[in-house]
Order: structure tokens, then C-alpha cells, then sequence
């Protein structure tokens, strides 16, 4: 019953699960097709604990409920929270930090599968700092962003990195 006030009031919902969740917000999506929900941290694909040695397998379950996820039009997806530990890169683990051409080479998978997906009108970039400043600097978090999304249209920029979160906001 509350989930149903948010459209009419001009809400949107934002969540953060778990990458085995996701199918769970593909039904709430489906259920409140007016209600613009937004998809925080790429679907936390998790990387650690029972998830630990198994990125291929991850991703793949990962990918494939994003893509589910992604053919409801009142979805959209916020790209960031990759630093989290959650994701089970090394960088924590690093005597130095990662430099932005480090974050770009092993987020690139990631960021690409959501453009991919949802294009670049439904994807914002996100900086979760400063939960992220454990992984890295603000800056190369942001040049890491610039990095794979080079190859974008201007229009496709302007979209990721300020519009979409505009429109949704």
C-alpha cells in the first residue's frame, strides 16, 4: 500500500539489493509500471563470501537479470558502488591505490552491460563516496567513469553524467 503512493506523489523508489534480488525488483517493477524505481550500485553483484572465485558465474546472473530488469521502461540504473568491498575487487588489498585507468580496466564489464541494457538514457553515474574512498580517490573514480565512457555521443555523456539524474530527480 505504500509502495503504491510514491507515483502519485511524483516519488521515485531507490534500491540497493543483491544481484540473487534482482528478480525481486523485476516483479515490483512490473507491478507499478507508473512508479519510477532506480536500480542503485549496478545490482550489487557480489563478489565475496560464497560469491568469492566465481566473477564468470556472477556476472552471468548478473547480466542476465539486468537485462530482465532493464525491459521495464520505469527502471533506470545508477552506475557506481563499485569500490564497495562488496564487489570483491582487490583494490582494498593494494599497497597503492588504483589509478582511474585501473578502476576503468576492471569496472568496464560492469559499466558496459548497464549502458548495454538500459542505455544511456536510463543510466546515471554515481560516485558513493565515501563508502568508495575505501577502494579509491574521488578523482579516479570519476576520470575511471570519463575513461569507459570515451567512445559515448556527447548527447550519451550528458545523459550519464548529469541528465538522466535530472530528469529522474
Amino acid at each position: 500500500q505504500g509502495f503504491a503512493q510514491l507515483a502519485p506523489l511524483g516519488l521515485t523508489f531507490d534500491g540497493y539489493l543483491y544481484h540473487p534480488q534482482l528478480p525481486e525488483l523485476i516483479d515490483l517493477a512490473h507491478a507499478f509500471p507508473d512508479t519510477t524505481i532506480v536500480l542503485n550500485h549496478v545490482g550489487g553483484a557480489i563478489g565475496i563470501g560464497p560469491y568469492a572465485g566465481k566473477r564468470d558465474a556472477v556476472f552471468g546472473e548478473w547480466q542476465a537479470s539486468l537485462r530482465a530488469l532493464a525491459r521495464c521502461t520505469n527502471v533506470c540504473v545508477k552506475i557506481g558502488g563499485l569500490g564497495m568491498r562488496l564487489f570483491g575487487f582487490d583494490f582494498t588489498n593494494r599497497a597503492r591505490p588504483p589509478s582511474s585507468e585501473d578502476l576503468a580496466r576492471a569496472w568496464r564489464p560492469y559499466i558496459e552491460a548497464c549502458i548495454e541494457a538500459f542505455g544511456a538514457q536510463r543510466c546515471m553515474f554515481e560516485s558513493n563516496f565515501p563508502v568508495d574512498k575505501g577502494s579509491c580517490s574521488y578523482a579516479a573514480l570519476w576520470n575511471a567513469f570519463k575513461r569507459v565512457s570515451a567512445q559515448a555521443s556527447a548527447a550519451e555523456k550528458q545523459a550519464m553524467f548529469s541528465g538522466t539524474a535530472s530528469e529522474v530527480y
